[in-house]
C-alpha cells in the first residue's frame, strides 16, 4: 500500500509536509515514552495527597504497564485493518482525554483506571505510528533517517520524563499527569491536516476475533502475573496457576493462529533471525534499562539524599546525548548495517551498567556516575533505532502493523518481566531497612542481573552476526501453496 507522500530511497530533500507528518508521530512516541518514566518521581507525592498503600501505589505504574503491554498485538493488527491514520488519531484523542482525568482525580482507584486507559491508547497510538513511518518513508536511507528521529524522541522522551517529573512535582504531581494532554491535543489537531490516509484492507480479510481474544487476554495475563509475583511469590500457587493460564493461552492462540485464513499474527514472520532478535533485543534492552533505572533512583533519593530534581538532572546527560544524535543514526546504519550497530550498542551497555557496580555511599558523580550514564546515552542512541530498523526492514506493507505491535509487545513485557526480576533479586538480598551499606549491597545482585540481561541481549545480536545472508529482507516465508512450491523448486535446482 503507498500514500500521497511516499517518498524514493533516493530523496534526501523532505517536504514540509512530510516533516510535519513525522512531527505529530513523534510527539505521541515522546508522549508514550514521557508518561512511562515522569511517573516514578512523583509516586511518594501521589501516596500522601491519596493515601494509597505501597500495594496500590504500584499499580500507577503497572496499570500502564498492563494496558500497553497487553493489547500491543490487537492494537498492531487493527492499524492494518482499520486504517492506520484512523486508528492513530482515535488512540490519541483517548490519550487526551485520560491524561485529563488523571490530573484531576481524587481517588487511587480512578488514578489507576486512567493510567490503565492510557496504557491502552499507547497500545494503539505506537504501532500504528510506527507503521505509518514504514509505509509513508521507503525502504533504506530515507526510512532509517525517519526512524532515527521517530525512535530518538522516544529516548528522549523517557529521559526528559524524569527531569520533567523532578520540576512538575515541586509544584504538584497532578502537573506530571495534565501535561501531556495539551500536547497530544495539538498532535492530534495538527494529524487530522497531515497524516496520510490509509484505506482499510477490504479484500475480505476477517478480523481473527478468537486470536485477538485470546492474544490480548495471554499477555494481560503474562503482564499482570510478572508485575504481582514479587509480591505474591514467584513460586506460590496463584502465581504458578496464572503462568500455566498463560501457556494454555498461548497454545490455544497459535492453534489458532495456524488454522485460520487471516491470522492476527501470521507465524512465520517468527521463522525470520533478524525478526527474533530484534524482538529479543528489545525486550533486554528496555528490560535492562528500566531495571537500571529502578536501581539507580533509589540509591540517590534513599542512599545519598538526593532530591527528585538532583535525581533527574543526573540521568540528563544520556537525554542530551540521544537527542543530539536523532539525525546521525540512520546514516551509521546505512553504513554499518543493523546488527554491527545493535552489537556495540549493546556492548556499551555492558559497559555502562559494569562501571556503576563501582558505586558507593560517597556521591561521585563525575568519576562512576556520569561515565555510565554518557555510555548509556549512547548505547541508547544506536541500540533502539536500529532495532525498529531491523524489525520493520522487509515487511509488506499490509503487515507493519503487525510486526510493530509484535515488536513494541517485546518491548513492554520485557521491560515488566526484567523489572520484575530484578526487584525479586533486591528483595530476596534483604537489607530494606538495615544500614545503608547493606541496602547498597542489597542492590548489587539487581546491578548485576541488570549487566548479563544486557549481555545476553549482545550474545543474541552476535549471533546474528554469525549468520551472513546474501538477502536483507526479513520476511522470507512464503505465503501462498504457490510460493511455497516455486521455492522448493528452486531449493531443489540449487
Amino acid at each position: 500500500m503507498t500514500t500521497p507522500t511516499d517518498v524514493p530511497s533516493s530523496q534526501t530533500h523532505w517536504s514540509p509536509r512530510l516533516w510535519g507528518t513525522l512531527l505529530v508521530l513523534c510527539a505521541a512516541m515522546f508522549l508514550d515514552a514521557l508518561d512511562v518514566s515522569m511517573v516514578g518521581v512523583a509516586l511518594p507525592s501521589i501516596a500522601d495527597d491519596l493515601d494509597l498503600s505501597t500495594a496500590a501505589l504500584q499499580w500507577v505504574v503497572s496499570g500502564y504497564i498492563l494496558g500497553y503491554g497487553g493489547l500491543l498485538l490487537l492494537g498492531g493488527r487493527a492499524a492494518d485493518l482499520l486504517g492506520r491514520r484512523r486508528v492513530f488519531l482515535v488512540a490519541l484523542g483517548v490519550f487526551a482525554a485520560a491524561s485529563l482525568l488523571g490530573g484531576l482525580v481524587d481517588s487511587g482507584p480512578l488514578l489507576i483506571a486512567s493510567r490503565f486507559i492510557k496504557g491502552l491508547s499507547a497500545a494503539f497510538t505506537a504501532p500504528a505510528g510506527l507503521s505509518i513511518i514504514t509505509t509513508t518513508f521507503a525502504e533504506g536511507p530515507v526510512r532509517n533517517r525517519a526512524l532515527s528521529i521517530y525512535t530518538t524522541c522516544a529516548a528522549t522522551g523517557f529521559s526528559m520524563g524524569l527531569v520533567l517529573s523532578g520540576l512538575l512535582t515541586e509544584l504538584s504531581w497532578r502537573w506530571t499527569m495534565l501535561l501531556p494532554a495539551p500536547i497530544a491535543l495539538l498532535a492530534l489537531l495538527a494529524g487530522l491536516r497531515l497524516l496520510p490516509r490509509s484505506a482499510r484492507e477490504s479484500d475480505g480479510r476477517s478480523y481473527d476475533v478468537p486470536g485477538a481474544l485470546t492474544g490480548t487476554a495471554a499477555m494481560l495475563l503474562l503482564v499482570f502475573t510478572v508485575v504481582q509475583a514479587p509480591e505474591t511469590g514467584w513460586v506460590a500457587p496463584r502465581t504458578l496457576l496464572s503462568f500455566l493460564a498463560v501457556a494454555a493461552l498461548l497454545a490455544v492462540f497459535v492453534r489458532i493462529e495456524q488454522r485460520t485464513a487471516h491470522p492476527l499474527i501470521r507465524l512465520g514472520v517468527l521463522r525470520s533471525g533478524n525478526q527474533i532478535r530484534a524482538n529479543l533485543g528489545i525486550a533486554t534492552f528496555f528490560g535492562s534499562y528500566i531495571g537500571f533505572q529502578f536501581l539507580v533512583t533509589q540509591y540517590m533519593q534513599s542512599l545519598l539524599g538526593w532530591s527528585a530534581l538532583q535525581t533527574a538532572l543526573a540521568f540528563l546527560p544520556a537525554g542530551v546525548l540521544v537527542a543530539l544524535s536523532s539525525t546521525k543514526i540512520g546514516g551509521i546504519v546505512d553504513r554499518f548495517g543493523t546488527p554491527r550497530v545493535i552489537a556495540v550498542g549493546f556492548a556499551l551497555l555492558v559497559v555502562g551498567y559494569a562501571l556503576f557496580l563501582r558505586v558507593s555511599l560517597t556521591a561521585q558523580y563525575a568519576a562512576v556516575i556520569l561515565p555510565s550514564m554518557l555510555l548509556l546515552g549512547a548505547a541508547c542512541a544506536l541500540t533502539f533505532p536500529s532495532l525498529n530498523i531491523q524489525a520493520t526492514n522487509g515487511v509488506e506493507d499490509h503487515e507493519q502493523g503487525m510486526v510493530s505491535g509484535l515488536l513494541n509487545t517485546s518491548f513492554q513485557v520485557g521491560g515488566a518481566i526484567f523489572l520484575a526480576i530484578v526487584t525479586a533479586v533486591v528483595t530476596a538480598a534483604g537489607a530494606e531497612s538495615g544500614s545503608p551499606q547493606e541496602v547498597l549491597d542489597s542492590f548489587r545482585p539487581g546491578l548485576a542481573v541488570v549487566t548479563a540481561t544486557a549481555l545476553a541481549g549482545l550474545l543474541i545480536t552476535l549471533s546474528g552476526l554469525r549468520t551472513r545472508r546474501p538477502r536483507q529482507h526479513t520476511i522470507v516465508v512464503a505465503k501462498s501453496v504457490q510460493e511455497k512450491a516455486d521455492a522448493e523448486r528452486v531449493r531443489i535446482h540449487d
